[in-house]
């Protein structure tokens, strides 16, 4: 397994779910594939820590299917299989939703600014090609009803569900971006105008704009380098 260059250590406070989300991004950004066998005594050197927080991780990692692990053999890098993809994405629409629903007439002139920078910020991203800072944008604009509904099971729902999408989406993610972003604005703006229902409704129907067939491989760092 290629392991990417020297990881910084991490500090013992929540060392456990550290560990799960640098592997988890890992996985989501595409520097561990699909099919690539993940040992946990390298991915333990690599972030600087024991092989238990390792084994924790990989263990919830295969619970949101993000790793296929055999007991006593192997742990892998799950494929990005249709089935999954589809329910996964319905999920997230669905809490995304619910969320908005819930929010809009709560929602403060604080609140809608901060949405319109992620998606200044996102728009940006994109037309740089910078495919992270992009999502990172959009998982912030998105973020913002969630945290004002403070429903703690939407959270962990989404936790569980939300780095399949992602993955996906970092597949798909290009031409379509100038429209996202004028998606974004729209939604905004009925947010904006408290018309719960049609926002969400959007929010709802942006999540399926994700196709769940036909994916294309992953790029990652190693294809840069070749």
């Amino acid at each position: 397994m290629p392991i990417p260059p020297a990881s910084s250590s991490l500090p013992r406070s929540l060392l456990r779910d550290d560990v799960y989300r640098r592997l988890r991004d890992a996985i989501v950004d595409g520097t561990f594939e699909p099919g690539e066998q993940l040992k946990d005594g390298d991915l333990a050197a690599w972030l600087g820590v024991s092989r238990t927080p390792v084994r924790e991780a990989l263990l919830r990692l295969s619970g949101s299917g993000l790793v296929v692990s055999q007991p006593g053999r192997s742990t892998t890098v799950s494929p990005i299989e249709e089935s999954a993809l589809r329910d996964a994405r319905d999920v997230v629409a669905a809490m995304h939703e619910l969320a908005v629903r819930e929010t809009v007439g709560r929602l403060t002139p604080a609140d809608i600014a901060r949405m319109r920078d992620a998606n200044r910020r996102f728009t940006a991203a994109a037309e740089r090609g910078d495919v992270s800072a992009a999502l990172d944008a959009d998982d912030e604009l998105h973020a913002v009803p969630i945290e004002v509904l403070g429903n703690a099971a939407v959270v962990t729902v989404l936790e569980q569900f939300g780095p399949i999408v992602r993955r996906a989406e970092r597949l798909r993610f290009g031409s379509e971006a100038p429209a996202a972003a004028e998606r974004h604005e729209r939604f905004i703006a009925l947010c904006e105008e408290q018309d719960a229902a049609a926002a969400a409704a959007m929010a709802y129907e942006t999540w399926h704009t994700l196709p769940v067939s036909a994916q294309a491989r992953p790029s990652t760092r190693r294809d840069a380098d070749r």
